[in-house]
């Protein structure tokens, strides 16, 4: 099971979902993570494209004993999940697809950017604000990047006053956004999901800043899918463990 973590441009932060996945699935399978280029340990340079992800998580592939690769992609990794099997259905044996920018329109990336605008305080806007202006004229240091992921950390759960600590992440310097807006212009998974085949379970949190509607509609697309809701944020596994591996695990087992 190879997993691809969400950003894009952030750190690996799936090591707490793969050892739930891990336990769940037991010593018959091997759970496997990547940093996406632009941060150490990998390659910090470009091109940052959906085409060139896709490719580095195919060499992944490449360097992976035995036949039966599933993926596993959160966020922006569903969405490249997606296009990997666009590109190369027949190289994976199923697909689970969590809580994704989605196939269709924008992704949902209008609906996310609304849901943190409407439950910001205006202290929070402010310092949003204040740090993007930064951001855009020297760059944010370290600190100043804990400080903006902050903000928005809470609100990424259906309940931001008990949402957990925040994950430690880095971010990287590579800007995905000019080829994320390309694929959706040039319409690619809506084309190329209605030819695969592989087995998709789609499992998304009706409370996620992403509308569930994103899965529901992405999953549509494709011949063999499942999907399971839950009511959850957009990391389902940090606020309903249990609920989120036994359902992926028992798509596993029949598929």
């Amino acid at each position: 099971m190879l997993l691809i973590h969400g950003g894009p441009d952030l750190s690996d932060y799936m090591e707490g979902f793969g050892d739930l996945l891990a336990e769940q699935l037991g010593e018959a399978w091997s759970v496997v993570r990547y940093q996406q280029r632009g941060l150490s340990p990998s390659t910090t340079q470009g091109p940052f494209t959906v085409e060139q992800e896709v490719a580095d998580l195919l060499r992944i592939c490449d360097g992976l004993e035995g036949d039966a690769v599933w993926v596993l992609g959160h966020s922006w990794g569903g969405y490249l999940a997606m296009h990997a099997l666009v590109a190369a259905a027949n190289r994976f044996r199923g697909a689970v697809i969590v809580d994704p920018l989605g196939a269709l329109g924008d992704g949902g990336q209008r609906a996310m950017f609304k849901h943190f605008a409407s439950l910001l305080s205006p202290a929070e806007a402010s310092e949003w604000t204040r740090l993007e202006q930064l951001s855009s004229t020297r760059g944010l240091r370290s600190e100043e990047l804990a400080a903006q992921d902050s903000i928005l950390w809470p609100y990424y759960f259906s309940d931001p006053a008990s949402a957990p600590p925040p994950l430690s992440l880095r971010r990287g310097t590579g800007d995905h956004r000019g080829s994320v807006d390309e694929q959706f212009e040039k319409q690619t998974l809506r084309d190329g999901l209605r030819s695969v085949s592989t087995p998709t379970l789609f499992l998304a949190g009706t409370k996620s800043p992403i509308p569930h509607e994103q899965s529901l509609s992405s999953a549509d697309l494709m011949p063999v899918t499942e999907v399971v809701l839950l009511p959850t944020g957009h990391f389902p596994w940090l606020e309903r463990p249990t609920e989120t591996v036994e359902p992926i695990a028992a798509f596993l087992t029949k598929t």
